[in-house]
């Protein structure tokens, strides 16, 4: 018997340190997943059988802006990766199309098992959706800001204020309560040694948290690739 081929996987967000994050966790199952194309801040060129679309710092399902990710040529089976198991956000995805909503609390085993049970044909929901976020002491794979000592979640606030957000944005964006908001800052602020918004932003531009943009395509039949800030 002919062994199956791996998954053809996308892997998508705004920032490369993400993706290539995720990529690292795939990487022990390269005999199941093939990831061809990480993409910041770009859509997928490649064909594949899965695009797997991190929500870090980005609008939730809900938006016009993710509606983007559905519009790329051959995205396959779009999955959703995120912290935001709320099941009015796991209802719109479903209804806009994606085959998947995984919360990232799932090991990479468990993450690599859904994206085959997405391929095959089912639409996966994992772990059961509740309305609270994930908790983040399990957040997975890597995020700007994390050498620098800032948890995923802080880091995300960071980047929003970075972008010009203000607390009642940043609440709706993330699907937070203004407290645990500012709770957040509070925190980040600590960490980075400033006590203002105008110095988080300062410290956000010099530390990298804004967008990027990089197609990385790994098919070793057309491997190219292209950055740039």
């Amino acid at each position: 018997m002919v062994a199956a081929s791996p998954l053809r996987v996308a892997l998508m967000n705004d920032f490369e340190v993400v993706v290539r994050g995720l990529h690292a966790m795939l990487k022990p199952f390269e005999d199941r997943v093939s990831v061809v194309e990480i993409g910041a801040g770009v859509t997928v060129e490649q064909s594949v059988d899965v695009t797997l679309y991190d929500t870090f710092s980005e609008p939730q399902v809900d938006g016009d802006d993710f509606d983007g990710v559905l519009e790329s040529p051959d995205p396959g089976a779009v999955v959703v990766y995120t912290w935001h198991l709320d099941p009015a956000l796991v209802e719109v995805a479903l209804a806009k199309g994606c085959r998947g909503y995984i919360g990232k609390t799932v090991s990479g085993a468990e993450l690599v098992t859904a994206l085959e049970r997405v391929a095959s044909g089912e639409v996966v929901v994992e772990p059961a959706t509740s309305r609270q976020p994930a908790p983040e002491p399990h957040s997975p794979g890597d995020w700007p800001g994390r050498a620098e000592g800032l948890s995923a979640r802080e880091a995300e606030i960071i980047i929003l204020i970075t972008q010009g957000l203000t607390n009642n944005d940043i609440a709706v964006r993330s699907y937070l309560s203004i407290n645990s908001v500012k709770t957040y800052i509070r925190t980040a602020y600590r960490k980075m040694g400033v006590t203002r918004r105008s110095q988080a932003v300062r410290w956000g531009l010099e530390h990298g948290l804004t967008p990027d943009h990089l197609r990385r395509v790994a098919d070793p039949t057309t491997d190219e690739s292209q950055a740039g800030a």
